[in-house]
């Protein structure tokens, strides 16, 4: 393993973004992201996903020199489009959209169209919480899940997440696969050689397998598909809210991102943004919060939502991360 301070990771991955085509503003966009995923302990949306993104910068599946405009803006909803680009400049862009007509109205809706794959989905709604307000999110994928009752993939692990502030402390930070687990663990244990359990995923017959390689291949199980059709009814949901709303594509009509042939994703993700001083009040809210939090925190072993991955973040500002040598390697190859 290799370590190295959080400077210069970020220096790293932006030199090996700018020497794949993309801008200096969605480089740095890019690496902070991809970063810090890997500061809070989540690798699968971290480093190991610089291959990918370059490769994509590359063959034309993202458009490196795309900058992110908001084109449709009427009261309290808007649409920003990517271009193409990678995502998380439109994240940033679409975020801070919601966050000052929010601030306005009360309350804001921004989709985002022809995007790309967002990376740690709560992690775009820090900001949110920054603001005093609440954040939720929304995205698609590849896809990845079949609809209840089906076998070939169609739907994306269509994340959801949300952040609540606080008036003092850490906000919650809710951030969630409809797959059973995200995809990118698939991604980092066939790397690593290593297996799966059973009930993550599914081979290209729709038979459970250990094999990530072939879960990659085949699709994920939405969460709770054993008992119940609710995570795959979820993820529709999901998908509407961020395609048909918003104009992007279906996760059926986008190329896997673990291939570097095929389509431009031209993907979805929205978020909303919520004043409680526009309803109850902000000291009510506030109020709220902290009775809820002290009932849970009541029983032994509650972790808060968002505490793991703040406090390995914090660890990480001083002593770095550690990610794999030849990950390490593969960025050093990138950057030159």
């Amino acid at each position: 393993m290799t370590q190295l301070s959080r400077d210069d990771a970020i220096d790293l991955a932006t030199t090996a973004l700018l020497k794949a085509g993309a801008t200096q503003a969605m480089a740095a966009s890019t690496a902070r992201a991809l970063v810090r995923a890997d500061m809070q302990g989540m690798p699968s949306h971290g480093l190991s996903r610089i291959g990918q993104y370059t490769t994509h910068l590359r063959n034309g599946r993202a458009n490196g020199q795309a900058v992110a405009s908001v084109v449709q803006h009427k009261a309290a909803a808007a649409l920003v489009d990517a271009h193409n680009g990678l995502a998380f400049p439109a994240c940033d862009l679409a975020i801070a959209t919601a966050i000052a007509t929010a601030q306005k109205s009360g309350v804001c809706f921004v989709g985002i169209t022809n995007s790309h794959h967002c990376g740690v989905l709560v992690d775009h709604l820090r900001a949110v919480a920054d603001a005093g307000m609440v954040g939720l999110g929304f995205a698609n994928s590849p896809a990845a899940m079949p609809a209840a009752g089906g076998k070939h993939p169609i739907f994306g692990t269509n994340p959801v997440a949300a952040v609540f502030p606080r008036r003092s402390g850490d906000p919650l930070m809710i951030d969630l696969s409809l797959s059973e687990v995200a995809r990118g663990k698939l991604m980092v244990a066939a790397s690593a050689g290593k297996t799966i359990p059973l009930g993550w995923a599914l081979d290209i017959d729709g038979n459970p397998t250990t094999d990530p390689a072939a879960g990659m291949a085949g699709s994920m199980l939405p969460v709770g598909a054993s008992s119940s059709p609710k995570g795959a009814m979820l993820a529709l949901i999901v998908e509407l809210m961020v395609t048909a709303v918003v104009g992007a594509q279906f996760g059926f009509e986008a190329s896997s991102f673990f291939v570097e042939a095929g389509n431009v994703p031209c993907l979805g993700q929205a978020f909303i943004v919520i004043d409680p001083g526009a309803l109850a009040g902000k000291d009510a809210y506030f109020d709220r919060m902290e009775v809820i939090i002290t009932e849970m925190l009541v029983d032994d072993g509650v972790r808060l939502a968002g505490a793991r991955r703040l406090a390995l973040e914090r660890q990480a500002l001083l002593g770095g991360i550690m990610i794999p040598d030849v990950l390490h390697a593969l960025l050093l190859e990138l950057a030159q």
